[in-house]
């Protein structure tokens, strides 16, 4: 009870460092103050490499080398991580709704005690499914579901980056199921991932247009669903069945207990809306480091 009490203060410290805001016109922004980044380290063979200490670790934001303020790297069973299950329930999805309920269902199923993850079914519109809770079924409003309507796959990444706001959870996640093409929201892709990037929350996406035969309609749902995890430092899933989807999202509740977290304060103080760079690099031979690529400096307000 301790930890998870003094995880929560450092997690609510460390959002009040960061900076992140609801502006009025529904933007999340980060100050520049204090930049925190969740890194995975892994060896060759996809083994989480533990025991890493400050002075493994170099970041470097656009090309020059920045210190270090802090860094944890928490035990498995010891941090909590919030995330957000956003389910496409579109028309183009008619044939795979049933695989996707299932996938978010076994999501919830690996989830342990002290984690939390809410649902929402996006299609025109957004809806809440069910709030944050450690519960391990999908709620009975998920089964009644079809396939209709757009798409709007960036305003639902919008919406969970807003949910994930007011969790005190040091690990977040956006977690996506979908076939990847937004034909109907009113956020463009960069607001949604500026959206993730501001909270350092990863997008985890799993590409359901896998199952269709229409090669050049995969091909452009991987890009995007690609450009949202890689940039966010998380997880693309190309193959959305069997045992890989199984081990895909097995990993990432186990990814998300085994990162660091690194906090530093950049060098170049001024807040002019721009693009920051990130490279995080590991003074360790063989090893694969995966963070955000960077985030967007807030204006300061007039």
């Amino acid at each position: 009870m301790l930890l998870k009490k003094t995880l929560q203060l450092f997690c609510l410290l460390v959002m009040a460092s960061f900076g992140v805001q609801a502006q009025e016109d529904d933007v999340l922004r980060i100050n520049t103050d204090l930049v925190v980044l969740n890194v995975t380290v892994t060896d060759n063979a996809g083994k989480y490499v533990r025991g890493l200490k400050v002075t493994d670790f170099k970041i470097f934001e656009d090309g020059k080398e920045v210190p270090i303020s802090s860094i944890s790297n928490f035990g498995l069973h010891e941090t909590p991580f919030a995330s957000v299950v956003l389910l496409d329930t579109s028309g183009s999805m008619d044939t795979r709704i049933t695989l996707a309920r299932s996938a978010a269902i076994r999501f919830l199923d690996g989830l342990r005690e002290e984690d939390v993850a809410a649902v929402y079914r996006f299609d025109t519109k957004i809806e809440r499914l069910q709030d944050f809770s450690s519960g391990r079924d999908l709620a009975p409003l998920a089964y009644g579901i079809k396939a209709t309507g757009m798409t709007v796959l960036n305003d639902a990444i919008v919406t969970a980056a807003k949910a994930l706001t007011a969790r005190p959870e040091q690990r977040k996640a956006i977690v996506v199921l979908s076939d990847g093409l937004d034909t109907y929201s009113s956020a463009s892709s960069s607001k949604a991932l500026d959206q993730a990037l501001a909270l350092g929350a990863g997008i985890y996406t799993v590409d359901m247009s896998a199952t269709d035969g229409a090669a050049s309609r995969n091909a452009q749902s991987a890009a995007i669903l690609r450009n949202f995890a890689e940039k966010s430092g998380a997880r693309f899933v190309a193959t959305p069945g069997g045992q890989a989807l199984r081990d895909a999202f097995a990993g990432i509740s186990e990814e998300l207990g085994h990162q660091y977290t690194i906090a530093y304060r950049p060098l170049n103080r001024t807040r002019d809306g721009k693009w920051r760079n990130i490279e995080v690099k590991v003074a360790r031979e063989a090893v694969n480091v995966r963070t955000r690529k960077g985030y967007r400096a807030s204006k300061r307000d007039s």
